[in-house]
């Protein structure tokens, strides 16, 4: 199989100018502006630095007075090279599991699946870093009036401080137009004489971790050139290349083989490029020598000025389609540092918007149009073997990656994503024969950039056949938001072969009745001290019911496979439906085993699933379910890891607890659970935390999963007033919002695609019909 998904190009800047102004700053906002994180002194740690990216390139700013780090990645640098993870055995050992799971016999079974299942090697290739720019200059020490700031509305990150009566400054950011990271070095007098304080004396020069070395080319450049890692027996087979382009305003540059040397210069501009050989997850052959000389070719022909420019343009085209004010308080006045130490335990809402469009801004930096999608840190790590390698953990992260994507106007950033679950589906159709016999296409726990589909990891992790499955239902919800049925045509092959794999290799349970999968897993949960494989876990019937309902729609939709449509419907109503156990909970197995399982608080809520993000369980509809989901939340607590939190603040906000979201948000945005530098902790970073973060509250403030748009559906009383505009619902609606006591003050909904619509605001509903381009205005009543 081979398809090739896109929504669209990003149009160009000309033709894509910034629509409305930043927010006008208040008495009680930060000084730097509502939409920016700004410190009082320089980065020590990593999670003190502040992260840009253009999609495919990014920094981490350390903002230092006499020592500045940037640290680097290309999102395409991973160890390893392309493999074939297939465990030959894997297919005869098969039927052996089954029986095994099917007589309880957990821990026999897990040995099987680890010596004869288990994907060769065992695991999946890390994500590396790039390496570092470093920038020193003398006479630091003296510094005062120091400011580090992250702007999101500009994407550009900012250091200032005066030394005498001169103010240094530094700006930096990584341009989506010019591809490449730029930072610009000036102070306050450019006029001083040569000899004179005011101007720029630096060293500039590059260092990495990877086997990989630094040389200068001619007196303004320096080169970082190398190749990336091995990894669990696999050879590195990618060459990248780092490119570093000094340009100054008076003074001089001179190069001494392995460092650029800046004197006295009025100011001085780097434009930093970097690139692999990587061209496809089979094809190595690039030329990243050629990427990175261009790409500086290219920036250097236009004033910085423009380069400037056209970056902010091109991020503001994405970020100012959503705005969020909360309100603001005399805590918006301190450092972003201060503001997360005291977040829980006083009154900021204008923090949690800040975190809201955080997320929005890194998602933004992380994932555009031609990139690798967000993996496990987005963009940005400075490890060559970072924790869980960064790859892509598909139980649930790298889908919670994207779940603000769609509801906060940003579709075109979940165009990688969908171009990842292509190419899964070319790579998962070899598993699906070598390992299960099967037709179509699987995807298991983990993935790397190698589109790795194998189970690895172990059993207990790895023995988890959903993980394409779960997938393939963001391609539905794309075509949920913006009815594109262009889309829909060119993605239902992969739909269909997510469903002909289930088809070929779902099982009967003991009682003959259900179809249930196996071997599989709940993600990562034991259900006995010895065993975490089972047979039918409830979130792999939850997933499977919305993939079969999702295909046999997408098949009516396109008038296209009426017959395998048919097929499917009849194997969705054997799947095993949800149960209740003695507990009051809703069953996370077959078994009602889950008031005695081993972790009673584990991280994962998998089987709640069907509440969020999908929308099988809810009040109105099924309410035993329902209220057994809500006994299964509270019994896992509501403090985990980050990532954990954000799942659980969106569980709540859908079950209509806006008190018990905002708990939640309190400690999500709290030192325990959020990095100075407002990064997920998960702990350690993990960035899921704060896509799902985001998406949780935008599920409080808006709803369109049950065929009712549902305004304000879960809003605490620590937002009385608000005010967003800009979120996107199912059927192509945009929707702007107004509240104040509490209550809903004005509505106005804009057609996109044309269909009927349903409004709800507490007890209060309308029901119209409308046509593309209508806008409708209500007021709640």
């Amino acid at each position: 199989m081979s398809l090739v998904v896109a929504i669209a190009l990003i149009p160009s800047i000309a033709a894509a100018p910034p629509t409305s102004q930043a927010p006008a700053q208040s008495a009680t906002e930060s000084p730097e502006g509502p939409l920016t994180l700004w410190y009082r002194q320089p980065a020590t740690q990593w999670v003190e630095a502040l992260p840009v990216g253009n999609g495919r390139l990014g920094a981490m700013v350390f903002g230092g007075i006499e020592h500045e780090r940037l640290q680097l990645n290309e999102d395409t640098l991973w160890a390893g090279g392309p493999y074939d993870p297939s465990h030959a055995a894997a297919r005869e050992a098969l039927p052996r599991v089954r029986r095994l799971i099917a007589d309880g016999a957990y821990a026999e079974a897990e040995r099987l699946i680890t010596e004869q299942v288990i994907a060769r090697p065992p695991r999946e290739m890390p994500y590396q870093t790039v390496g570092d720019v470093t920038i020193t200059v003398a006479g630091g020490s003296s510094a005062t009036e120091y400011r580090r700031s992250l702007d999101l509305d500009t994407a550009i990150a900012r250091t200032s401080f005066r030394v005498g009566n001169v103010r240094y400054a530094r700006e930096v950011f990584a341009s989506p137009v010019d591809q490449v990271i730029v930072c610009r070095l000036t102070a306050s007098e450019p006029n001083a004489a040569p000899s004179a304080p005011g101007r720029i004396t630096a060293t500039v020069a590059m260092s990495t971790p990877m086997a990989a070395a630094a040389r200068t080319e001619g007196h303004d450049t320096l080169v970082l050139a190398g190749v990336n890692g091995d990894a669990f027996g696999i050879k590195g087979a990618l060459r990248y290349q780092a490119r570093v382009r000094v340009l100054v305003e008076g003074g001089s540059i001179t190069a001494d083989g392995t460092q650029l040397r800046i004197v006295s210069a009025k100011a001085a501009t780097l434009l930093i490029a970097a690139a692999t050989s990587f061209r496809r997850y089979d094809d190595v052959s690039g030329d990243p020598a050629a990427v990175t000389t261009a790409a500086i070719a290219a920036a250097i022909a236009r004033p910085f000025e423009a380069v400037r420019a056209d970056h902010v343009a091109e991020h503001q085209r994405l970020f100012r389609r959503v705005t969020l004010d909360l309100g603001t308080a005399p805590a918006a006045s301190l450092p972003t540092d201060e503001r997360i130490r005291g977040f829980a335990g006083g009154t900021d809402p204008g923090l949690a918007a800040l975190y809201f469009q955080y997320g929005r801004y890194l998602l933004i930096s992380s994932s555009r149009p031609g990139t690798q999608p967000a993996n496990l840190q987005g963009l940005w790590n400075d490890s060559t073997n970072p924790p869980w390698a960064s790859n892509y953990t598909t139980n649930i992260n790298t889908q919670m990656n994207y779940w603000p994507a769609e509801v906060t106007n940003l579709a075109e950033c979940a165009e990688p994503l969908f171009t990842m679950i292509a190419e899964l589906a070319e790579a998962g159709a070899r598993t699906a024969r070598t390992h299960y016999g099967a037709r179509g296409w699987v995807l298991h726990h983990n993935s790397d950039l190698w589109r790795n589909t194998a189970p690895v990891d172990g059993p207990r992790s790895g023995m988890w056949p959903t993980g394409g499955a779960w997938l393939a239902t963001h391609l539905w919800e794309h075509y949920l938001y913006s009815g594109d049925k262009a889309f829909l045509a060119r993605v239902y092959p992969i739909m269909k072969g997510a469903a002909e794999f289930f088809l070929d290799t779902l099982v009967e349970d003991p009682s003959g009745r259900y179809l249930v999968t196996s071997p599989s897993l709940s993600p990562e949960n034991r259900h006995h001290a010895d065993g975490t494989v089972a047979a039918g876990p409830a979130m792999d019937s939850q997933i499977l019911r919305d993939l079969f309902d999702q295909v046999v729609e997408a098949g009516r939709v396109l008038g296209t496979d009426a017959a395998f449509g048919k097929q499917v419907a009849t194997a969705r109503s054997r799947l095993a439906p949800d149960r209740i156990g003695a507990g009051g909970q809703l069953q996370e197995w077959l078994e009602d085993w889950d008031m005695a399982a081993p972790e009673p608080k584990h991280r994962h809520v998998s089987h709640l699933y069907g509440v969020y993000p999908s929308a099988q369980l809810s009040s109105g509809t099924t309410p035993a379910l329902t209220a057994a989901a809500r006994r299964s939340l509270d019994l896992r607590g509501d403090e985990s890891t980050g990532w954990a939190t954000a799942w659980r603040i969106a569980l709540w906000a859908r079950l209509g607890d806006a008190e018990r979201t905002y708990r939640l948000i309190a400690f999500l945005i709290s030192p325990a659970r959020t990095y100075p530098n407002m990064f997920d902790a998960h702990p350690p970073f993990q960035i899921d935390g704060n896509f799902g973060g985001t998406a949780a509250m935008a599920e409080m403030l808006l709803q369109s999963h049950a065929g009712v748009i549902d305004l304000l559906p879960s809003l605490p009383k620590a937002w009385p007033a608000g005010r967003v505009a800009g979120l996107r619902a199912r059927g192509g609606f945009d929707v702007d919002l107004e509240w104040q006591d509490g209550r809903l003050q004005r509505a106005t909904i804009r057609s996109t695609w044309g269909t009927a619509l349903r409004l709800r605001s507490g007890t209060a509903e309308r029901t119209t019909t409308m046509k593309p381009g209508d806008v409708l205005s209500w007021d709640g009543k």
